[in-house]
C-alpha cells in the first residue's frame, strides 16, 4: 500500500482575552517566542525569513516563511530535517489571525505531514507539541500587564 501519497494535518484555535497586535508579536519576536514556544526558537520575521524552533523538546525543526501578513497570517514551510523520516509532501504550519468578539482567534492550521507508519510518532508530537505551545502562548498574554484590548 502506497501511504506516501496520502496526508494529515491538524487544526488548534486559541481563543484570546487580548487583541491582535501583541498575539502578532508573541509569534515574530523571538525573545517572546522563546517565552513560550521553545527557549531556543528564533525567527526573522518577514517574507522569506526563517524560523527555527523545538517544537516538540526533541526535534528542531526549521521553516522558511512564506506567507508574511502582519497582523493576520503567518505560514511556515518546514525544510527537510534529518531527524524526520523522508516525506515527498511540504510540512506547513498557518497562523491565521482574526478579531474575536472578546480578543483575538488565532488559529493554527498544519498539513502535508505523510500518512505512513513512520510519521506516526513525528506527526503526534509536532501536532501535541502545538498544542501545549498554545496554552504557554494563552496563558504568557493573558496573565501579561502588557495585553491589550480587542
Amino acid at each position: 500500500m502506497q501511504y506516501m501519497e496520502k496526508t494529515r494535518g491538524y487544526a488548534h484555535r486559541l481563543d484570546l482575552r487580548t487583541g491582535v497586535t501583541p498575539v502578532w508579536a508573541a509569534l515574530t519576536d523571538s525573545r517572546l517566542l522563546a517565552q513560550w514556544c521553545s527557549p531556543d526558537a528564533v525567527i526573522s520575521a518577514r517574507p522569506g525569513g526563517l524560523f527555527r524552533a523545538r517544537v516538540d523538546r526533541v526535534t528542531e525543526l526549521e521553516a522558511c516563511i512564506d506567507i508574511f501578513t502582519p497582523g493576520k497570517r503567518l505560514r511556515l514551510i518546514y525544510l527537510p530535517s534529518a531527524a524526520l523520516p523522508p516525506a515527498d509532501s511540504a510540512l506547513v504550519d498557518d497562523f491565521i489571525l482574526e478579531p474575536g468578539r472578546s480578543g483575538t482567534i488565532l488559529r493554527l492550521l498544519g498539513s502535508g505531514v505523510p500518512g505512513a507508519p513512520d510519521w506516526d510518532i513525528p506527526y503526534l508530537r509536532h501536532r501535541t507539541g502545538w498544542q501545549a505551545a498554545l496554552s504557554r502562548l494563552k496563558t504568557l498574554l493573558e496573565s501579561s500587564d502588557a495585553a491589550e484590548g480587542p
